[in-house]
């Protein structure tokens, strides 16, 4: 072995992250410099300093994010090139210069994933560089011109023994990034070529990549990323971290471990749990009906002969069902959402109204025409319009709304789902947001539109104020000028040859000039904006989210641009749709892509067998995909008298190995297991990174771990919706050894 080889690749991870710092170094002076500069008097100071301050603070958080893994990878090419591959793409001082490392989603990069003997694409070799921190730990090179006599000392006996080491090496939990290891029918997935409004990807596989999904496309379109258990499942965050133009979105479903409350719909925070039966409700398909028929309900009519009265110093005004119901018919015509609609109900009536009242002041007693014109009548509707009494009354028939009050309502009265126990589930008196209100909460903004007239009334009214505003400072700088010259000659001479302000500018285009810019980031505006359209989607444990959940996501991609990642056989949400053509046959009917991963590298073929034979109890047919590696490990089953103690026994015991635990059993057994794993962190939150954790199966997803126990599978299998699924979950967490316990 070539201890050279390894020293020079030492020194040049050395020399890389003396960059890396360098760059930081760079990065951090620029941003307190831009904060230090008051910008004070000049808006295009202020504009200059603010662009810096968000330019630099995003280049400081790709660097940060490079840190871990930032060189993994070296190509040597037939005709002489040679590029190190990282996280994110490194120069020096000299743009024209080759990179230090090139990004991994590169298209130079593509044969480090792809390459093989048979297709090398030009490469003599291809080298794996494993790193802790900062220090090489391992080179591992793969020849791929057998052509090339020259030897590093560092050759691997197979090509899988990196990825296998990779796949061998102790869990934290979490699972791992795997940009290092993405395999071919990974990478095809990753950098497919984007085929328009009609195509929607799924990828269902236990050994899904859960961060390079979101590929080249994140500098270029605006990118969400969506997971119903937020970002806990994965080391990396998604989309990976090197990308900084995309947001991280979980939309609904339920709360995980260490999700952050779910907040898909700006300014709202849920922080409550549904039962199960709730969530499922909530989530189906026919709660957008029961929706829109609640809303409708609000646009009311008075009964009949039972009229509204409305009192006014000419005599009562009388709001009754024909008039109501004509005005009604009118505002529904529309077709707008029923905030947009109320206007037209409203002048509708009050025109109404106004008539009525000339009717009555008006008419001329011995039959003739009425006495008030049109001009009279528009008088009489404008002074109906300023009593507050008549717009009580209209609220009362057609009331401007906010999802939150009327999802508040309408949870608390739940109507139009046939099913009186449906509605006793989901019925409840305040509390707070649950991740399932989240969907009904954004179909209830749908349904409900945002009348935003006085708010656009009023920017419009200040901006004519700026441009008076601009006006004047043009009239003084004309002004002024004037004032410089003796005699109209002379100014007029001068006009010919210096152009002014006045003949360049005009006052409208100069106030826009300096209007205040928006320097948020584009995932901090879509952030804050409910509305805000994405070009492209990816969703993971896209298998989870429920029918409404994916109505919110589809009016977020309104190309239907979206790469999904799941596995149907995990499916354990009680709300999760699952199955593909479930998912997407109501939004995108057949025009979407299917490609299986049929490769596992995650899960040994020992632990997988087991997992595939619990699986196919519900479904003869299921076939898993095929495990890449073999530990020659055999899980074990067992059936005791007092499974609590097995557990604790065999727990004790698996301390002795290498790596962390994971107990996953049905929550009703939690209490027992706590006081006999006092070791063992446990809770809505538990510590991933202890040696021991308890976990339910719910839990669990998402997650792996060296070694997994499986307590009371039975009643894991028969305590959900979804239990043979979550069933086969908590049995595919283990990397390594599998143990099932069964109380006798």
């Amino acid at each position: 072995m070539s201890t050279e080889e390894f020293r020079n690749e030492q020194q040049f991870i050395t020399d890389l992250y003396a960059r890396l710092d360098d760059l930081r170094d760079q990065a951090e002076a620029a941003v307190e410099r831009a904060l230090r500069t008051p910008g004070v008097g000049s808006s295009q100071g202020r504009l200059e300093r603010d662009v810096m301050v968000a330019e630099q603070s995003g280049l400081l958080s790709a660097l940060n994010a490079g840190e871990s893994g930032l060189c993994f990878g070296r190509l040597v090419f037939k005709d002489g090139r040679d590029h190190h591959i990282g996280r994110l793409g490194i120069r020096e001082d000299d743009p024209n210069r080759t990179p230090l490392v090139v990004d991994w989603r590169a298209e130079i990069a593509r044969p480090f994933y792809l390459a093989t003997g048979y297709e090398p694409m030009g490469l003599t070799r291809r080298r794996h560089i494993t790193t802790r921190g900062r220090e090489v730990v391992s080179l591992h090179d793969e020849v791929l011109d057998l052509a090339d006599a020259t030897r590093t000392g560092h050759e691997s006996r197979n090509a899988d023994e990196v990825l296998l080491a990779a796949l061998d090496a102790a869990r934290t939990g979490r699972m791992h990034d795997i940009v290092q290891t993405i395999q071919a029918e990974q990478d095809a997935i990753i950098r497919s070529p984007h085929r328009g409004s009609s195509s929607s990807r799924a990828a269902p596989a236990p050994a899904r990549p859960p961060s390079p999904c979101t590929g080249p496309r994140t500098s270029s379109t605006r990118t969400a990323s969506s997971s119903p258990s937020g970002p806990s499942s994965s080391s990396a965050p998604t989309p990976p971290s090197s990308a900084t133009s995309a947001t991280s979105c979980p939309p609904s479903a339920r709360p995980a471990s260490s999700s952050p409350p779910r907040r898909a719909l700006p300014g709202v925070r849920a922080t409550g749990t549904d039962t199960p039966r709730a969530a499922a409700v909530k989530g189906a398909a026919a709660m957008a009906d029961a929706l829109a028929a609640a809303v409708r309900d609000r646009q009311q009519v008075p009964e009949r002969g039972e009229p509204l009265i409305v009192p006014h110093e000419d005599g009562d005004l009388v709001i009754d069902w024909d008039m109501a119901l004509e005005a009604r018919h009118k505002a529904r015509e529309t077709l707008l959402p029923h905030n947009l609609a109320r206007p037209y109900f409203v002048f509708r009536v009050l025109d109404a109204l106004a008539e009525q009242l000339a009717d009555r002041i008006g008419a001329d007693p011995y039959g003739g025409p009425n006495f008030l014109g049109p001009d009279d009548i528009a008088l009489l509707a404008k002074g109906i319009a300023a009593n507050p009494d008549v717009h009580a009354a209209i609220d009362t028939l057609w009331p401007a709304l906010t999802p939150q009050e009327f999802l508040a309502d309408y949870l608390a009265e739940p109507t139009h789902l046939g099913d009186e126990a449906d509605a006793g589930a989901i019925r409840r008196e305040g509390g707070p947001w649950t991740p399932a209100d989240v969907p009904l909460l954004d179909e209830a903004a749908e349904l409900l539109g945002e009348d935003d007239s006085a708010l656009r009334a009023a920017e419009e009214a200040e901006r004519q104020k700026q441009i008076q505003y601009a006006q004047g400072v043009l009239d003084v700088s004309f002004a002024s000028r004037t004032y410089e010259f003796e005699d109209k000659e002379e100014l007029d001479k001068d006009a010919s040859e210096v152009l002014s302000a006045h003949d360049i500018i005009d006052a409208e285009r100069f106030a826009e000039r300096h209007e205040e810019a928006d320097h948020r980031t584009a995932a901090e505006r879509a952030a804050a904006d409910r509305t805000w359209a994405f070009g492209h989607i990816i969703v993971d444990e896209a298998q989870e989210l429920s029918a409404m959940a994916w109505r919110l996501l589809m009016r977020r991609s309104p190309s239907r641009s979206m790469t999904l990642v799941g596995d149907p056989a995990q499916t354990g949400d009680p709300a999760g749709v699952g199955a593909w053509q479930a998912i997407l046959g109501p939004h995108v009917e057949d025009r979407w892509d299917h490609v299986r991963l049929g490769v596992n590298y995650r899960t040994p073929a020992e632990i997988m067998a087991v997992a595939a034979e619990a699986r196919r109890a519900a479904d003869p047919g299921f076939e898993p995909p095929r495990s890449v590696r073999s530990t020659g490990v055999e899980p074990w089953d067992r059936t005791v008298e007092d499974p609590v103690k097995e557990t604790a026994d065999s727990v004790a015991a698996e301390l002795r190995e290498e790596g962390r635990i994971a107990v996953i059993a049905p929550v009703e057994l939690h209490p027992g297991l706590i006081a006999a794993l006092p070791e063992a962190s446990h809770g809505p939150k538990p510590d991933l990174t202890r040696p021991v954790v308890l976990l339910d199966p719910r839990q669990a997803k998402g997650l792996e771990f060296d070694t997994v126990l499986v307590v009371d599978p039975d009643g894991i299998r028969d305590g959900a919706t979804h239990g043979v699924n979550d069933l086969y979950v908590a049995l595919t967490r283990a990397t390594q050894r599998l143990g099932v316990i069964r109380p006798a």
